[in-house]
Formats: C-alpha cells, sequence, structure tokens
C-alpha cells in the first residue's frame, strides 16, 4: 500500500514537472508583465495616451496606409493562386484521414474565431456613417451615396479582408498537419525562411509582437461591443449606462469564455460555436421575414453589383487628390483591424482544418467567412437604413450625437417583441464575443508554450482568458471610437510583416513538397 501511494505521488509529481516544462517561462513572464504595465499606464494617464494614440494614427495613416492595401489585396490573389495551384491538393493530415470537423462545426468555428461580436455593431450601423459622408466623392443624401452608403460594408468584410486571416494559416497548417510539428508559433512558422533564427532573439520578437497585436485587436473588438451590450441591458432593464456597467458586462463575457476555453476545443469552443450559429440564423431570418423583405432583397442585390462592378477599385482607392479622409478613416482602419488578428485567426484555421486540403481551407475561409458577414449587413443593415428612408427612426440623429450603440438597439427595438428581441440580440453579442475570445486565449495559451500535445494547459488557458479583459478595461475607461480605431492601426504595423515573413516561409516549404 505505501509502495502504491509513493508510485502515485511520484507519478502526479511527474505529470506536473511535465506540465511546468511545457511552458516558455521567459516568454510567459515578459509578455504578462508588458500587459499589466500598458494597461497600468493607460489607467494613470489617460488623457496623455489619447493624445499620443491621436497623433500616430495620423502619422501611420500618411506613411503606411498605402502598405495595408497592398497587403490586402496581395493576400487574396496570393491565396486564389495557391488553392488553384498543385499545392492546393495536400491534404493537411494523414491521407486516410478524414476532417476533424463536419462542415457546419467547421464553419461555424472559423467564422465565429474571425468575426465576434463587432459584425453585429459594424453589420446593423456602418451604413449610418457613410449615410451623411459618402465615399467616391458623392453627394450626400444623393440616390447613389445611399446605396453605396448600404454597399461599402460589404467590401469592408469581404473575399479581401477573410483572404488576411487565411494566408497566415497556409504555413501553419502545413508543418503543424503534414509536418506534424507540434507548435502553434508564428515564429515556428516562419523557420523555413528564418531557420536557427526561429528559437532566438528573432523569433522571441515575432511571438511578441504577436501577442501584443492580438491584445490591442481584443481591446478594440471589446471597447466596441461592450457599450453595445449595456445598451441593450439599459433598453431592458432600465439600468443606467455606466462604466461599472460596462464593467460588469465584460466580466460576464469573461467568465463565459474562461469556462469555454477551460473545457477545450472540442467541448468548449465547438459547442459555443454552433450554439452561436443557431440563434444568429434565427435572429436574421426572424427581421427578414418580419421586417421589409423585399427591401432588403433589393438593396441587397443592388450592393452586390455595386461591389463587384468595382472591387479592383476598392481594393486600390486612397483618394490621393480629394482627400476626403474616407479611405483612412475606414478602409485602412478594417485592413489594420483584420491584419491584427490575421495570425491569430490563421493559427486556430490551421489547428481545425485537420483532414482538409489547402484548396478546401482557403475556399471555404474566403467565401463563407464573407457570405456570414454579408448576411448581417443584407438584413439588419438594410433593415436599418429602411428606417431612416422611411423616417420611422433617425437614426444618423445618435450618430451626431455620438451614441452609435443607442442606435443599434433602438433599431432592433422597433421590431416585434422589442424588449425580447434586445434581449436575444445582447445575448448573441455576449456568445460571439466569448467564441472569439476564448479562441483568443486558447492560441495565446498555445504561444506561450514551448510545444503543444492536444490543448494547451488548462490553468494557462484561465490565465490568458482573464488577462484579455484588461486592455478593453482600459480603452473603455479613455473612451472614443476614435482611439479604438488608433489602437487598431498602432498595432497593425508588425503584422505587416508577419504576413510577408509567413508568405514566403510558405513558398520555401513548397519548393521541398
Amino acid at each position: 500500500m505505501i509502495t502504491y501511494f509513493l508510485q502515485r505521488k511520484l507519478d502526479c509529481e511527474g505529470v506536473l514537472l511535465l506540465k511546468k516544462a511545457g511552458i516558455d517561462w521567459s516568454f510567459f513572464l515578459t509578455m504578462a508583465t508588458l500587459l499589466f504595465g500598458i494597461c497600468l499606464v493607460i489607467f494613470l494617464f489617460p488623457e496623455q495616451i489619447y493624445l499620443m494614440f491621436e497623433s500616430i494614427r495620423t502619422q501611420i495613416n500618411e506613411a503606411f496606409g498605402i502598405v495595408f492595401l497592398w497587403i490586402g489585396m496581395c493576400s487574396l490573389l496570393f491565396l486564389i493562386w495557391v488553392a488553384f495551384s498543385r499545392y492546393g491538393q495536400i491534404k493537411l493530415g494523414r491521407p486516410e484521414e478524414g476532417p476533424a470537423f463536419s462542415n457546419l462545426s467547421w464553419v461555424a468555428m472559423v467564422f465565429c474565431a474571425g468575426i465576434g461580436s463587432g459584425i453585429m455593431y459594424w453589420g446593423t450601423i456602418e451604413w449610418g456613417y457613410h449615410y451623411d459622408a459618402p465615399p467616391l466623392g458623392l453627394a450626400p443624401n444623393t440616390p447613389a451615396a445611399v446605396e453605396w452608403s448600404a454597399a461599402y460594408g460589404l467590401f469592408h468584410h469581404g473575399p479581401t479582408a477573410w483572404a488576411m486571416y487565411g494566408l497566415p494559416a497556409l504555413p501553419i497548417a502545413y508543418l503543424y498537419h503534414v509536418k506534424q510539428l507540434p507548435i502553434l508559433k508564428i515564429s515556428e512558422a516562419c523557420r523555413p525562411l528564418l531557420k536557427h533564427h526561429s528559437d532566438g532573439l528573432i523569433g522571441k520578437i515575432i511571438d511578441l509582437f504577436f501577442v501584443i497585436s492580438l491584445l490591442g485587436a481584443s481591446g478594440t473588438s471589446l471597447g466596441i461591443s461592450v457599450p453595445m451590450m449595456s445598451a441593450g441591458i439599459t433598453k431592458v432593464t432600465g439600468i443606467p449606462s455606466s462604466f461599472l456597467l460596462d464593467l460588469t458586462i465584460l466580466f460576464i463575457c469573461t467568465v463565459i469564455f474562461a469556462i469555454s476555453v477551460y473545457s477545450g476545443l472540442e467541448k468548449g469552443i465547438k459547442v459555443l460555436s454552433n450554439v452561436n450559429i443557431v440563434l444568429v440564423l434565427f435572429l436574421l431570418l426572424f427581421v427578414f421575414i418580419i421586417g421589409p423583405t423585399v427591401f432588403i432583397m433589393e438593396i441587397s442585390t443592388n450592393s452586390i453589383g455595386l461591389i463587384a462592378n468595382n472591387f479592383f477599385r476598392l481594393n486600390t482607392w486612397i483618394d490621393p487628390i480629394g482627400r476626403s479622409g474616407f479611405p483612412e478613416k475606414w478602409t485602412i482602419f478594417y485592413w489594420a483591424w483584420w491584419l491584427v488578428y490575421a495570425p491569430f485567426v490563421g493559427l486556430f484555421i490551421a489547428k481545425v482544418s485537420k483532414g482538409r486540403t489547402i484548396k478546401q481551407m482557403i475556399l471555404g475561409t474566403i467565401i463563407f467567412g464573407p457570405l456570414g458577414c454579408w448576411l448581417f449587413f443584407f438584413i439588419l443593415g438594410s433593415y436599418g437604413l429602411h428606417l431612416q428612408l422611411s423616417q420611422l427612426l433617425d437614426i444618423t440623429a445618435f450618430l451626431h450625437r455620438g451614441e452609435p450603440h443607442h442606435a443599434i438597439i433602438s433599431i432592433i427595438h422597433t421590431l416585434p417583441l422589442g424588449n425580447l428581441m434586445v434581449l436575444l440580440f445582447t445575448v448573441l453579442a455576449i456568445i460571439f464575443v466569448a467564441t472569439t475570445y476564448d479562441t483568443s486565449s486558447y492560441i495565446i495559451a498555445a504561444v506561450t508554450q514551448k510545444s503543444l500535445d492536444g490543448d494547451p494547459i488548462k490553468w494557462n488557458r484561465l490565465f490568458w482568458a482573464f488577462s484579455l479583459a484588461l486592455p478593453p478595461m482600459a480603452l473603455l475607461f479613455i473612451g472614443s471610437l476614435n482611439t479604438l480605431q488608433a489602437v487598431a492601426i498602432i498595432v497593425a504595423l508588425p503584422s505587416c510583416l508577419i504576413m510577408i515573413l509567413l508568405s514566403l516561409s510558405f513558398l520555401k516549404l513548397m519548393e521541398n513538397h
């Protein structure tokens, strides 16, 4: 009996030591220190940080805006070439293995990881910003301006945007599933190009930039989404909007995605993503049937035609003569936002794409991702535009007062069973946040480990789940959509270099395939 318990104790200690050996402690502690330090500075000096962000944002837009546009366009062209080349037939895994997840679950996880509750915000209200300040030099309140206000969001969430997600998945998925390397790190995906430098300082810097970008992106997304949820709670319960209410909702979201990520990929993230898709389809179908169905179909069809006819122009429009500021405020901000998420979503797409071909992974990402986004613009966006044109709700007045979140909730409240629909919309936004950030914490945990056999260590996943709440808390404290856009643009710069390295690494890998 004594021998048995001694053996059990040694076994437990061995497992514990093994798990401790799995953590890259120098990287983990560096990242944690930076996270807490940056957030502390924001809390202590909010006004100075706000002015600094605005200044840096202006300088980056002027100097690097064109770079963001070319990264987006080249990502799409590169993916299309790979998909229809001989490399597209490469199977991610053993030849006899089928896909690890069903088509529905795979699409649900990729979509929910890649988009978050931001699609509920922009899909419902983006047209309102373009309504009074239209693109392409159009005069406000003209028929052409109104048509473009409904259409432009499709471009910002279209194939170009999703191509930036799909590109990092290429070398990562090949190394992880074909070469069977149990490491999910950006530096490891760059090894074919960087060779032994991936293990040294350069590799650490790449991973550090990746995690900082992801933390900045999480702060931006939650900083946009949480006030929207807060407005929904205020509408249903009458509780006044406040910073305390925002923090309460942020805490609830954090607990949900902490539980999900602790449960793992199969039991947590997959289940939550599937539930999310069912609720999304119910909400959109309800609005489509109850709302102005014919108008929704007409304006959506018209929007597709506008984007298709002007696709290459929109991908390269920087407005060098008119200097309206529209591309800088919108397209470059969006491309920066997609770029900061790109390595993270690429890691996740690679992780869940076992058993699929490279072509299936690419086409699934750049087709189903945009289609999912467009449903929100087609239905929720068109419904809001109909309310504005019919003078049933002055949505642009909310935007002029700086109340976009209340505009969104007011749109949903005009539906039959208004309070119930607002509650469903708010719950759905919370689940959307959870499905994105449980994936974020899962990937950060994977990056802070030396190797990965299955899921990352549970306590590591849990630590980053709660840590991800700090950046949005700090940015909510500052406030202002301009600040959130500035953060996205600032942290996107390192991602541009990472995207180039990943493309070259994939080409290097293919030389020996």
